[in-house]
């Protein structure tokens, strides 16, 4: 039974006030690199959240979703090149992209289930991904750099990497609010139950179609603004963004965390990168441990550390 002290609530707390009070800790030790590696973290975390809202609450196993990583990045980065430098201009222009090209994904691919449905998500991806590299006034295959981040009004400095750490944490607490709005509605009780039984939903007068496409969008549009703030945060873009791997990572992200729960890609965004992190500097062989770590998640933990920590009670 779940309830306000179960360890797994506990846990989730702990870590969300742990993620606000990182950068007076790396202040006080000094450790420039820790808030560095955490505002990655906070970013990817955002992605999966928004990979989480299809995948964990809708059923929808997309397989390109990092593509939209890709288009915010590039919508920031391409912007700046021709000089453009407003994030007000630059972070609308990220959403918009993402959401035209989700809605455009979405609405083929959700015609299909299954394995064609992933491959569908994959091959628009990889045309996306093969687009950009075409692009040789945009760096093509080497990327683009980028040189000044998205500009604010004052106070807002997206160059202090403590504000820049702010604004990520902020938009990751919004997106994980706008996630539980959203899968507590009447929108997401169809989504989940279309994903239960898609025919029984649409027997009883139930669009399912629409509603899943609208969610999908969301979700892509969650990822294009997760992409435009990994643009800034590392001052370049590359086609590598959107590649087909980068959307496993976010899988496993989610996986590892727990498929539909709100607060489990956070979970699995903070231990997949943690470990990555704390393994390489082990041995450049660290997929050897961690490959091996994952495998006994999935096969003793089906619910993610989300699920093994709700079967604790405290």
């Amino acid at each position: 039974m779940s309830g306000p002290l179960t360890l797994r609530n506990i846990v989730a707390a702990a870590l969300l006030v742990a993620l606000a009070l990182l950068p007076v800790y790396s202040q006080f030790s000094h450790n420039v690199f820790l808030l560095t590696l955490f505002t990655r973290i906070v970013i990817l975390a955002m992605a999966a959240v928004s990979l989480n809202l299809i995948l964990g609450f809708g059923g929808m196993m997309s397989f390109g979703h990092a593509v939209y990583l890709g288009i915010g990045g590039y919508a920031v980065g391409i912007l700046a090149f021709e000089g453009v430098r407003s994030g007000f201009v630059q972070w609308p222009a990220a959403l918009l992209a993402s959401a035209l090209f989700a809605l455009v994904i979405g609405a083929l691919s959700l015609r299909t289930r299954g394995v064609y449905f992933i491959m569908i998500t994959l091959a628009f991806a990889q045309m996306a991904y093969y687009v950009i590299a075409g692009l040789a006034r945009y760096g093509g295959d080497d990327g683009l750099t980028i040189q000044q981040r998205s500009q604010f009004v004052a106070p807002l400095n997206l160059t202090d990497k403590t504000q820049f750490y702010y604004v990520c944490l902020a938009l990751l607490f919004a997106s994980l609010y706008l996630v539980w709005r959203l899968v507590n509605s009447r929108f997401g009780l169809v989504v989940q139950g279309a994903r239960s039984n898609d025919t029984r939903m649409r027997a009883i007068g139930f669009p399912t179609y629409r509603y899943k496409l609208v969610c999908f969008v969301i979700a892509g549009t969650l990822c294009g603004l997760a992409g435009a703030l990994l643009a800034n945060h590392t001052d370049f873009v590359s086609p590598a963004m959107m590649y087909w791997t980068r959307s496993g990572d976010l899988i496993i992200m989610v996986v590892l965390g727990g498929m539909g729960s709100v607060i489990g890609p956070v979970f699995g965004a903070v231990a997949l990168l943690v470990l990555e992190e704390v393994l390489s500097g082990i041995t450049e062989y660290w997929q050897i441990i961690l490959g091996p770590l994952l495998l006994l998640v999935v096969l003793f933990a089906r619910g993610g550390i989300d699920g093994l920590l709700g079967k604790v009670r405290s």
